[in-house]
């Protein structure tokens, strides 16, 4: 598929995912004449891309992540960075929550 189908799919910009391309995050697709072809794979990965920035991943981070192994994904790093990931927000869940038991102490405090 052509790149405007590729940033409908995924939401992106075509400025964005050329941006990826640059940067290494993704593969550079084979081209058909003047045109870059990009296949699923690709989707699948600015999908994730655009998740792990919303979630608060810089690209930067994401670049010692994202790596290929003979020309594809190495899906196993990018699940263990995930789940690292996870981790950390489950973490600061935790953190969060205890902060709102010591306010509502206070405010219990307060009213007492």
């Amino acid at each position: 598929m052509y790149i405007g189908e590729v940033a409908k799919q995924t939401g992106l910009s075509i400025k964005a995912i050329r941006l990826y391309e640059e940067r290494g995050l993704i593969m550079a697709p084979p081209r058909k004449g003047n045109y870059r072809f990009y296949n699923d794979s690709h989707v699948d990965l600015l999908n994730l891309i655009k998740e792990a920035k919303t979630l608060g991943s810089t690209l930067s981070q994401l670049k010692d992540v994202i790596v290929y192994k003979d020309g594809q994904v190495d899906w196993l790093k990018i699940s263990i960075f995930l789940q690292k990931m996870k981790q950390q927000l489950v973490e600061e869940h935790q953190s969060l929550a205890d902060k709102i038991k010591k306010i509502e102490g206070c405010i219990s405090t307060i009213h007492s």
